[in-house]
């Protein structure tokens, strides 16, 4: 079986970290695994996969844009050489349905739906491009129920090829990660680290937990990993609440399971998720954790950690006071996250994409 991922990139995300995850545990599998990429700048994801796992990569020699329409000639030329394409985000979405235009070919087109929402949703006539695009798919996979039932309303009843498989990733590699001496980032030992692992982009919800940060006792530090076009303004934010001093903008890291080991509280303020990867990391580190209650984050956190509702920093400060100081509490929170990140092991969702690909 010969399988071609087409993605927009390997910048910071989920979609991209799940890549990351996986492919090379197909490749483990005996299954011929190759990535082909919009945008072929090589970032930490790109290294790791080309360095440490010698992954094909097809990356475009030509630098223009994701939304240029020639990607579609660039697709159209390779994906016949493939049992099955999975696509993942937009516009590949758009691109990769669009080369098979009037092509022959018995290559199986798969697409993951990775957000329970998106802008192209409240625009009508992008409504039904959309569900003529999704059509060219044999299989739509949506990683979370909440992801599936948004998908399903917005496509019509007339799709029927919707599935669920819920993300995973490697418990292990985030369960036996060495955590840093706080010193080594700056931080006093006897401080408390809060941490958020996201991108800066309009879906997440970094104003709200610093807000909160800015509410709770000094001695709390937040680590914010990642980046994205917002990052600056986040940055102002922290400066007018005057707690720049306890918020540390860590950018792209490749130590992730180490930092998430070093912290005490996980937390994911998001407008919008279609499933919270970051979160189940968390989990997985043994860190309580706590999540905006939207569609995805609640229905992966369960019942196992703390939501607050969308928006609400005043009640997300009082959880995070709490955990910080009734320690019986923060166990009990710690030992249900614990457990509930096995439940998303990244063993359980590449056996059930085998399945898929070898039912196809």
């Amino acid at each position: 079986m010969k399988i071609l991922h087409i993605i927009n990139s390997l910048h910071f995300g989920g979609a991209e970290k799940l890549l990351l995850d996986t492919v090379p545990e197909y490749i483990q599998r005996g299954v011929e695994t190759e990535i082909l990429l919009l945008d072929g700048h090589k970032t930490p994801f790109y290294t790791d996969l080309m360095e440490k796992y010698q992954v094909k990569i097809h990356a475009n020699p030509r630098k223009y844009s994701i939304y240029n329409p020639l990607h579609i000639l660039r697709i159209r030329r390779r994906i016949k050489h493939y049992d099955i394409v999975h696509v993942h985000l937009f516009p590949s979405l758009y691109w990769t349905a669009l080369a098979t235009l009037f092509l022959r070919y018995t290559t199986k087109l798969i697409v993951t739906e990775h957000n329970t929402e998106n802008r192209r949703r409240n625009v009508p006539l992008l409504k039904y491009i959309d569900r003529y695009v999704y059509k060219k798919y044999d299989k739509i996979i949506a990683i979370s129920e909440g992801v599936k039932e948004n998908l399903q309303k917005h496509l019509g009843k007339h799709h029927h090829t919707i599935c669920t498989i819920n993300n995973g990733i490697d418990t292990q590699l985030f369960r036996e990660a060495i955590p840093y001496s706080k010193n080594a980032l700056g931080i006093p030992e006897s401080a408390k680290i809060i941490v958020q692992v996201s991108s800066f982009t309009a879906q997440k919800d970094q104003n709200t937990l610093l807000k909160a940060i800015s509410l709770v006792p000094e001695e709390v530090h937040l680590l914010l990993i990642g980046d994205g076009p917002l990052k600056e303004e986040k940055q102002e934010l922290a400066f007018t609440l005057k707690i720049n001093q306890n918020v540390h903008f860590l950018g792209y890291r490749t130590d992730i399971p180490q930092l998430l080991k070093t912290s005490d509280i996980s937390v994911l303020s998001s407008h919008y998720e279609g499933f919270g990867l970051a979160i189940v990391e968390g989990m997985a580190s043994g860190n309580p954790c706590v999540a905006s209650d939207v569609s995805g984050l609640s229905e992966v956190i369960g019942e196992a950690g703390i939501l607050f509702e969308q928006g609400d920093y005043i009640q997300l400060k009082e959880i995070l006071q709490q955990l910080l100081s009734d320690h019986e509490y923060y166990k009990k929170i710690q030992k249900k996250c614990t457990e509930r990140a096995q439940q998303y092991d990244v063993s359980l969702m590449v056996d059930a994409y085998m399945n898929l690909y070898n039912t196809l």
